[in-house]
């Protein structure tokens, strides 16, 4: 892929982007935020650039409405009407504070389901109905706003779920909930605030008006839905509860309508969680994966993140369960750990006997994000350097290594991966043989979560992150949460594929299944799952 390159006062920024990218788009997925107060349609001009080297397209009308002839011939353009044609250099003319919210990379994947939703009565003040989704994480929150009427969606973001200073995984985050019931509150106004934050830089960058917005639906894991609801959090600390339905849905709508500001009339859907652990996350990815359909072969769906959710489809039910993976996979907890954001290393190749590795937006190495932490321990693993225990072995390491500046790892660190993989090997192991299954009779597997959008799946596998099949059999879907929020919001169709989902699930709590120490230990090993 091609790379725009923004020059900046500290340096030049580079960013990687897919062929047909308005400049606009590119920036948007960054911290560089060029001002603007339109759609992206070219209606304001006000994101103004200048093109230093590369081929653009040619100016279009509104350009020519909003730029002079002078303007033109010196390279000025707008970003959100001037698409690369290759490599490019630019700088940013009118430049916007860093966001706090952007752009969701590659946008959202999506189902392409025929809109049904044409059936919601109306507020006699709405002419173009629009319908917003969120999948609600717990590290990140993720929304869009779609036109109910066509499917289309016109806008989205993603960023931080602030309710992190209370803890960076859920068990922490629910203990300092019921330690008080003023920071429960306040637990649940941070995320009802991330929310409504989000939906305004939305409407005030892409000109959106949330008054036209009369559907609002919202998946996330069960933890996460109670935090914001404030009912019934304290049951998901017994664990004679984790197996039963929680009852995790808001009371207080009208007080939602308006803190978003969206319509007074909105519907408010929050679809319900399967079982203690187990979300309506999971039950939106399944949906909305393409293997997804109760009438395909065996396939495996992997839900990474802080709380890993897993299902096995077997032809009759889907077993489910949900794995403690741990910040690891968001590289919490890691000595150099980092988001994948601008400056993290996401990408680690082992080129001969030397290592090559790729930094997001091409900048300086700032860490290391939870896609290159695993390639580099499978790259070291492959060397000699770090053992199937985890034990970093090279001659003066003093027990780590250092990739660059700035990017050292430790046994400590690999040890927080090797416990976020070893749960997530043995919840594969244990629905794999409740099934009657082996890993060869796996028709697909769909990874979800942000975390898969620069996984490596051979390290991977290497490191028995994922079962050992076939990767072109391996789909890495990004958010498969917020695509299936999407199509329950829009499609009818989709809604009742999630009730069937539904009511043929199983939950498995692997805390009761007989083998569940053994097979961790087993998979704490850093090798292929099954050897």
């Amino acid at each position: 892929m091609p790379f725009l390159s923004v020059r900046l006062h500290e340096g030049i920024k580079t960013v990687e982007f897919p062929r047909g990218t308005s400049i606009r788009e590119i920036l948007d997925t960054t911290n560089i935020r060029v001002r603007s107060g339109c759609r992206g349609n070219g209606s304001c001009g006000l994101c103004r650039i200048r093109i230093e080297k590369g081929i653009v397209n040619s100016p279009t009308h509104n350009e020519l409405i909003h730029l002079a002839d002078g303007q033109l011939s010196a390279g000025v353009r707008l970003a959100c009407q001037t698409v690369p044609h290759g490599d490019v250099e630019i700088i940013v003319m009118n430049p916007s504070a860093p966001p706090q919210w952007k752009t969701i990379p590659g946008g959202v994947r999506r189902n392409h389901l025929t809109p049904a939703r044409t059936a919601i009565a109306l507020p006699e003040d709405v002419k173009n109905p629009y319908g917003i989704a969120v999948d609600l994480g717990t590290t990140h929150i993720s929304l869009s706003i779609s036109e109910l009427l066509t499917g289309k969606r016109i806008a989205d973001r993603y960023g931080l779920n602030p309710q992190a200073v209370y803890g960076h995984d859920i068990m922490t985050r629910l203990t300092s909930a019921a330690a008080s019931d003023e920071t429960a509150g306040r637990m649940s106004r941070l995320g009802i605030s991330a929310i409504g934050d989000a939906l305004t830089d939305m409407s005030k960058r892409e000109g959106i008006d949330l008054k036209q917005a009369v559907y609002f639906c919202l998946v996330g894991n069960t933890a996460m839905l109670s935090l914001l609801t404030g009912k019934n959090y304290l049951l998901l600390l017994q664990p004679k509860r984790w197996m039963e339905y929680i009852d995790c849905l808001p009371v207080d709508r009208p007080q939602w309508q308006e803190a978003w500001g969206i319509h007074p009339e909105a519907v408010i859907d929050i679809i319900p969680p399967l079982a203690g652990f187990v979300g309506s996350d999971l039950l939106a990815g399944i949906a909305s994966s393409p293997s997804g359909g109760t009438a395909s072969p065996p396939f495996l769906f992997m839900d990474f993140g802080t709380n890993s959710e897993i299902a096995l489809w077997d032809g009759r039910s889907f077993r489910v369960t949900s794995a403690a993976g741990g910040p690891a996979f968001e590289s919490w907890g890691i000595g150099c750990g980092m988001p994948a954001e601008a400056g993290a290393v996401y990408r680690v190749d082992l080129k001969g006997e030397s290592l090559e590795y790729d930094i997001i937006d091409g900048m300086k190495a700032k860490g290391l994000c939870g896609t290159g932490f695993i390639d580099l321990v499978a790259s070291l693993l492959k060397l000699g350097v770090v053992s199937e225990t985890g034990k970093v072995r090279s001659a003066g390491a003093r027990d780590g290594y250092t990739l660059t500046e700035g990017v050292r790892i430790t046994s400590h660190d690999i040890d927080a991966l090797q416990r976020a993989k070893a749960a997530i090997g043995t919840a594969v192991d244990v629905l794999i043989s409740l099934s009657g299954m082996t890993f060869a009779d796996i028709s697909r597997i769909s990874v979800a979560g942000v975390f898969g959008r620069f996984l490596n799946i051979s390290s991977a596998q290497e490191i028995g992150l994922l079962p050992p099949i076939d990767p072109l059999r391996v789909d890495l879907m990004g958010n498969t949460a917020l695509a299936g929020c999407e199509d329950i919001m829009l499609s009818t169709e989709a809604a009742e594929r999630v009730r069937e989902i539904r009511e043929r699930a199983e939950v498995i709590n692997l805390s009761q299944y007989p083998l569940f120490g053994e097979l961790f230990l087993k998979n704490l090993y850093l090798r292929p799952m099954g050897s």
